[in-house]
């Protein structure tokens, strides 16, 4: 199946007049919602008819989880995550996100859209309108409100006939206390009453189920039965939730206190949570560290948190018992107090991360980034509306991580957002300038960038940093390079590194103004000179174990072995390129890298793969949207390539190949590039 639909280990239970339902819809309409409360099991019977879709949808059914957003202004990029977009241009995301839908055929998936409600109904009116292939299949507690919507209200699951809240309550009673019988006729009365007393809510069936490792059936159905009264607030929750507003209470209160404590603190996190993130922000007071590992435990147990990844996995907390939490913590008046720890600490990982770039953890460190992207936005949020001048240091050590895994729009409004907040000068300022003017050089705006280079070099001037003025002169060189100037681009970064030499573990920037030289070598033709300084750079970035700088110097020398009439060996250091961004999750440098391999393929004579090959990097371009193909002075070659990959494959052939190629799934036609011809 083409798509990311994400992957549970527990059974699904029933269903199946719903299912039918579902697929009868979205055969004849563009957007479907399914609607219901809290833990009526929604997104379970979504993620079921996607992958009943499988066979549907030529271009795959792809997953969008929004319950992370509690802000409106990170939907359109999580969609574009969820889809593989990686936008570079200048257009609106909304515009590029409509572009890359237009000819496709695909289920697009947008589970938990309750906390945008409003921003997901304008969004998918206008992906509809501008994708006739495209159907959206949509998990909500209300409506859209999306013209042309057709709603399914999920119910609870039946009590009667088939019973499938029995059958549901008999499977994960199984998978918690497999040695517990059911056939009794006591305990089998006792189930009944539960899955009764739950009005068949699958969420609070489970929450039920997952007390059978330490109580009887029977213990359950009488704990529910006497704590129902008091564990009903209809002041708190819609009365449509009483019975799930029970089961999570009576959880909530068969819990350990430390147990109930890390509840609560939990509810801060926005995405996924790390055992070490949760061990930072939640520890204090009675729970120390060791007693948050024991709660953490205890939760799982419980069905309050979900591990991911077996025992190494990230802990996941469902919206509804987050929601829970939350109620609990401003209960305990520790709102505020965990909103500071959580941003302090995520802080304190830009920080890290930002040290730790030049080193061999630099790939895990871009991961490490991209998996808690939520957590950081909120932030980033958290700080500018407190602490504004930490807002401007936590965003620009992270813009340059966003701005390689693709997150460029929402990179450039953030860091322009913290710069206006924070106007004062100083380090923190002159490395957000740095971010947001590779962001804005990235997308094409080089006007933009110009004058944020002007100003980044007047404040790094100020500092008297050698980072700042490394930076600064990064920034400049990039965008001259960028825009067709090497012997400039060169004049700036070289003068720089010249000027300020020293250990590049002090100012990492160093590293990035050898980059911008090495191109701008290339670009002027001095072939010897950037063979030269590529094998330098590679011999640093081997010492300090990074993979950025390396790949770029693997770029270079598969370029210049081209030119230079090599294409066996320019073969080899375009796969070791890939390599090294394929890590990155640079989908900018997976394009440049899936070029060049085309190219030495190519000029060797194997029109066929080289134009199999050339689909794969197109579909990469049209995932970042870049209007260049990144420097100017590789258009001309990548022409001379395709026309000589044409000639050896004759045009028939090398169309089919090249649209195989672009029809393929991007990552893997990837992952054959990395791995040189396979037989089709």
């Amino acid at each position: 199946m083409v798509g990311n639909l994400p992957v549970v280990t527990t059974s699904f239970v029933g269903r199946n007049s719903e299912l039918d339902w579902i697929e009868r819809a979205i055969a004849e309409h563009q957007l479907v919602t399914l609607t219901g409360s809290g833990g009526v099991g929604k997104s379970r019977l979504a993620l079921r008819a996607a992958e009943r879709a499988d066979g549907l949808f030529p271009d795959g059914v792809w997953w969008a989880d929004l319950s992370p957003l509690y802000d409106e202004r990170l939907l359109l990029g999580t969609v574009c995550d969820a889809v593989g977009l990686s936008d570079h241009s200048l257009r609106s995301p909304v515009e590029a996100l409509c572009e890359w839908l237009a000819e496709r055929r695909l289920l697009l998936v947008l589970d938990c859209c309750e906390r945008t409600v409003a921003a997901v109904g304008h969004l998918v009116g206008e992906l509809l309108t501008a994708a006739p292939g495209l159907t959206v299949l949509a998990t909500s507690r209300q409506p859209l409100g999306a013209r042309g919507e057709h709603c399914l209200d999920v119910l609870p699951l039946p009590l009667e006939g088939d019973d499938e809240a029995l059958r549901l309550f008999r499977d994960r009673a199984a998978r918690t206390a497999p040695q517990m019988s059911l056939d009794d006729p006591g305990t089998a009365a006792a189930a009944v009453r539960i899955c009764h007393r739950l009005e068949g809510i699958p969420l609070a069936v489970e929450l039920a189920c997952a007390r059978l490792a330490d109580h009887s059936v029977e213990q359950v159905a009488d704990l529910l039965t006497s704590r129902l009264d008091v564990l009903t607030d209809d002041n708190v929750w819609p009365r449509r939730h009483r019975a799930l507003r029970t089961a999570i209470g009576w959880s909530h209160e068969l819990c350990a206190p430390l147990e109930r404590l890390l509840w609560a603190r939990l509810s801060v996190f926005r995405g996924d949570i790390e055992p070490d993130d949760a061990r930072a922000v939640c520890t204090g007071g009675p729970l120390t560290p060791d007693a948050v590992t024991t709660a953490l435990a205890g939760l799982v147990a419980k069905s309050v948190l979900r591990r991911d990844g077996g025992d190494d996995g990230r802990y996941r907390m469902l919206d509804t018992i987050r929601e829970y939490g939350a109620l609990w913590l401003g209960e305990l008046g520790e709102e505020r107090l965990l909103a500071d720890r959580h941003a302090a600490h995520f802080a304190g990982l830009a920080r890290r991360a930002h040290a730790g770039w030049l080193g061999p953890e630099q790939v895990a460190w871009y991961r490490r980034i991209a998996e808690t992207h939520a957590d950081l936005c909120a932030a980033i949020d958290h700080l500018l509306e407190h602490d504004p001048e930490q807002g401007v240091e936590m965003a620009g050590r992270t813009g340059l991580f966003w701005s390689c895994c693709g997150h460029l729009h929402q990179a450039r409004g953030c860091l322009e957002r913290a710069l206006r907040l924070h106007p004062a000068g100083g380090q923190h300022r002159t490395r957000a300038l740095w971010a947001l003017g590779i962001t804005l050089a990235l997308q094409g705006d080089h006007e933009a960038a110009r004058r944020v280079g002007e100003e980044c070099s007047v404040s790094a001037w100020h500092d008297r940093d050698p980072e700042s003025l490394l930076s600064a002169a990064h920034l400049v060189g990039f965008n001259c390079l960028m825009m067709g100037r090497p012997l400039a681009a060169h004049t700036v970064c070289d003068r720089a590194l010249r000027n300020l030499p020293g250990d590049p573990l002090d100012a990492p920037s160093q590293l990035r103004c050898r980059v911008i030289r090495l191109f701008a070598l290339t670009a002027l033709g001095r072939l010897d000179d950037a063979r030269e300084e590529a094998a330098g750079l590679q011999r640093l970035s081997l010492r300090y174990g990074e993979r950025w700088a390396r790949a770029y110097a693997d770029h270079q020398l598969a370029f210049i072995h081209l030119l230079q009439g090599r294409p066996r060996d320019a073969e080899s250091h375009a796969r070791a390129m890939l390599a090294g961004k394929y890590e990155l999750r640079d989908s900018l440098g997976i394009a440049l890298g899936l070029d060049l391999l085309a190219g030495a393929i190519a000029v060797q004579g194997d029109g066929v793969e080289a134009a199999r090959t050339y689909g794969t990097g197109h579909a990469y371009w049209r995932m970042i949207g870049h209007p260049h193909r990144g420097s100017p002075e590789l258009g001309a070659l990548r022409e001379e390539w395709e026309r000589r990959a044409r000639e050896a494959a004759g045009d028939p052939a090398y169309e089919r190949a090249y649209d195989r190629g672009l029809a393929d799934d991007a990552r893997s036609g990837l992952v054959r590039a990395l791995q040189g011809h396979l037989p089709s």
